[in-house]
């Protein structure tokens, strides 16, 4: 298959931000319908979006982390739930570009080929001669209602008769959907839960977790690309900051927007741009966002010149790649805070944008891998010297 041209950089970030006012114009709809909207999916679609990880020689963009987030911020911007989304999905496509060339020559076909799914291992497998018998649910799965296909984990017995995970990539026209996405922010992602009952995956379309741990990767064609290298702590860290950035950029803006025109009851000023107290707000959370990308960017500069030199990474990198995105979430949740609580009584209304990105981040901030507490006290650990209290670095 012969690859397409990839756009530059400029290109590819100008298409993101020119899809932010189609993203913004559905997000209130998503939020009540609980899933992304078709035409903001579509919109992604046509800029490239869930071509970022696809390996180019499927028409894919193979990016680097410096341009992942850059987009990612520009998906922010237009709003959470589509961001988040996306970013999920980069990350089940460059796992599956770790799969055997025969899996991904079915997948990869579609180079706008969507992947809903988590790493969170559940249900049981039972191995076979040519497979893998599978039941279990999958909760968190966002994007499902647009996806072709599901990534999942699950426990087997290994050859010792060991149990330990596996992950696996199956059609979701052969998963039996939940809709039980009711929930208080990134309400639009529809991360609803998948059903798998007595489910055979062939061989080749799963593999050991403790094999992809040691970096011993399926795909051939893949093996060598400087952007399928490395562990994967690394390249999903740095996936999962561009969003809350962009998200923390679009409350500033909705914030700006408003303060010449609002007056500050119950005082003497005509407009908030005027109270001294609104200049100290604005200068903390503006403060905040910087210090956030800064981190950002030092973990996707780090990422990628892991990826193209191909050096190992220390354990003090492994948990930096944690703690950054901690960090990262911690800082725009504190920022999106204060514009939120600067905004008064009118900002509670669900028209307002700020009010829903003040949801959308305080669940991010509660999600496995961006928790701010637990990627510090890991961080914390390695710095003291003792040994990591996970496997997932």
């Amino acid at each position: 298959m012969e690859a397409v041209k990839v756009p530059s950089r400029a290109e590819i970030v100008q298409h993101m931000a020119d899809i932010v006012p189609v993203l913004r114009a559905n997000a209130q709809w998503a939020d009540h319908h609980r899933r992304l909207a078709d035409e903001a999916v579509n919109a992604m679609i046509a800029a490239g979006v869930f071509r970022m990880l696809v390996p180019a020689y499927y028409g894919g963009y193979e990016s680097d982390m410096q341009t992942l987030l850059d987009v990612a911020i520009q998906l922010g911007r237009g709003d959470g739930s589509p961001a988040f989304c996306a970013t999920a999905m980069w990350a089940q496509t460059w796992a599956v570009a770790h799969f055997p060339d025969s899996v991904q020559d079915e997948i990869f076909a579609d180079p706008d080929v969507r992947i809903c799914g988590t790493l969170v291992p559940n249900g049981m497998g039972k191995i076979t001669k040519d497979g893998v018998v599978v039941s279990g649910e999958w909760g968190f799965n966002s994007g499902a209602w647009h996806s072709q296909w599901k990534f999942l984990s699950t426990l087997a017995a290994n050859p010792a008769g060991e149990i330990e995970p596996i992950a696996a990539v199956v059609p979701m026209s052969e998963l039996e959907i939940i809709d039980d996405w009711d929930v208080a922010g990134l309400r639009g992602t529809g991360s609803v839960t998948t059903v798998a009952r007595d489910l055979f995956i062939p061989r080749e379309r799963y593999q050991w977790l403790s094999a992809v741990a040691r970096q011993e990767y399926d795909s051939k064609r893949n093996a060598d690309l400087p952007c399928y290298r490395g562990p994967i702590i690394g390249v999903l860290s740095a996936l999962n900051t561009g969003k809350q950035i962009g998200m923390a950029q679009s409350a500033r803006e909705a914030f700006l927007e408003r303060i010449p025109l609002r007056p500050v009851h119950h005082t003497f000023y005509q407009t908030q741009a005027e109270w001294p107290v609104t200049h100290l707000q604005v200068a903390e959370a503006d403060l905040k966002i910087d210090e956030a990308e800064y981190h950002a960017r030092r973990l996707a500069d780090l990422v990628d010149h892991k990826n193209f030199s191909n050096e190992p990474y220390t354990m003090r990198e492994r948990a930096y790649c944690r703690v950054a995105v901690g960090r990262t979430t911690q800082l725009c949740y504190d920022a999106i805070n204060i514009y939120q609580l600067a905004s008064g009584a009118g900002g509670i209304y669900s028209s307002m944008p700020i009010q829903r990105s003040q949801r959308d981040i305080q669940v991010i901030n509660t999600h496995a891998l961006d928790m701010p507490i637990k990627n510090m006290e890991l961080y914390g650990r390695v710095l003291c010297g003792l040994e990591p209290n996970t496997f997932f670095i």
